[in-house]
C-alpha cells in the first residue's frame, strides 16, 4: 500500500507535458471496390500546450502513412551472353507496400538522424534489411534499387513542404493514394518536433480493405484455390465458345 501510493505520488509530480499533438484523419476506413481509382487522406490537427509558445525554436510537423508490410525479394538482372537474366537477389526483410512522408520543410532541417533512427521515419529507415546472401557484397544496392522503382510507381513519397502549419498551432496535410493500394491496416504518424527532435507523436490507424465483388473474388482466391481454378478454366471456356459461336453467326 505505501508502495503503491509513493508511485502515485511521484506520477502526480511529473510535470505536464509542454506540446501535445491532437489530430485527425478525414477517414478511418477506405473501401477497394471494382471500379476503385484511388482514394485521398486529409490530415489535420493542432497543438495542445499546457505553456505559452517556446522562442527561438521553430516549431515543425512531420507525418508519416505506412502500409502493410511484407517480405520482398529484389533480383539483379545481367546481360549474358546477350540475354538478360537474373543473376542475384536478396530477400529484403520488411519493406512497407506503400510509405509516404510530409513535412513542414526539408526533412534534414526538420528531424535529426539520431530521431530518424530511433522512429524509423525516413523512407530507408522504414525498411528492414537485415542480411543478404555472402555472395552478394553490395546488399545496400538491392534496398536503393527497391526504394528508386516504388518511388519511380508513386508508392513511395517524400513531400516535403507539404505539411501547413499555420500559427506555431494549427496543422494539414493531404496524401493522394494509388489505385493499386494493398489491402491491410494502414498507420498515419505524426512528429511534432523542435530543433529537429521530437517533442510529441500521434498515432492513427486506416483500415483498407475489399468489398462487394472484388472481396468474393479475393476471398474465394484464397480460401479455395481449387474451386476457384475451376471457376476460371470453366469461364475460359464459356468465353471461348461463346466467341466462337458469335463468329461462325456473323459468317452466316
Amino acid at each position: 500500500m505505501i508502495r503503491a501510493a509513493l508511485i502515485m505520488l511521484a506520477v502526480l509530480a511529473l510535470p505536464a507535458r509542454g506540446e501535445e499533438v491532437v489530430a485527425s484523419l478525414s477517414q478511418d476506413t477506405i473501401a477497394i471496390t471494382a471500379n476503385f481509382d484511388g482514394s485521398e487522406v486529409f490530415v489535420f490537427g493542432a497543438v495542445k500546450r499546457a505553456a505559452p509558445v517556446p522562442e527561438g525554436l521553430p516549431l515543425d510537423v512531420v507525418i508519416a502513412l505506412q502500409g502493410p508490410l511484407a517480405p520482398v525479394t529484389v533480383r539483379r538482372k545481367e546481360r549474358v551472353a546477350g540475354v538478360w537474366v537474373n543473376t542475384q537477389a536478396v530477400e529484403v526483410d520488411l519493406a512497407p507496400a506503400f510509405y509516404a512522408v510530409a513535412t513542414t520543410r526539408p526533412f534534414e532541417q526538420v528531424l535529426s538522424q539520431t530521431e530518424d533512427l530511433r522512429h524509423a521515419v525516413s523512407i530507408p529507415r522504414a525498411i528492414r534489411s537485415v542480411g543478404a546472401p555472402p555472395d552478394v557484397q553490395d546488399s545496400q544496392a538491392f534496398t536503393e534499387a527497391l526504394i528508386r522503382l516504388r518511388a519511380e510507381s508513386g508508392v513511395y513519397r517524400l513531400e516535403e513542404g507539404e505539411v501547413a502549419l499555420a500559427e506555431q498551432t494549427l496543422f494539414s496535410a493531404r496524401f493522394e493514394l494509388p489505385a493499386n493500394l494493398v489491402e491491410g491496416p494502414y498507420r498515419a504518424r505524426i512528429f511534432l518536433t523542435r530543433d529537429r527532435a521530437v517533442v510529441d507523436l500521434y498515432e492513427a490507424q486506416i483500415e483498407v480493405r475489399k468489398v462487394g465483388l472484388e472481396r468474393m473474388v479475393w476471398a474465394l482466391a484464397h480460401e479455395s484455390p481449387f474451386l476457384y481454378g475451376s471457376l476460371s478454366l470453366l469461364l475460359a471456356i464459356a468465353a471461348g465458345w461463346a466467341a466462337s459461336a458469335a463468329f461462325r453467326l456473323i459468317r452466316l
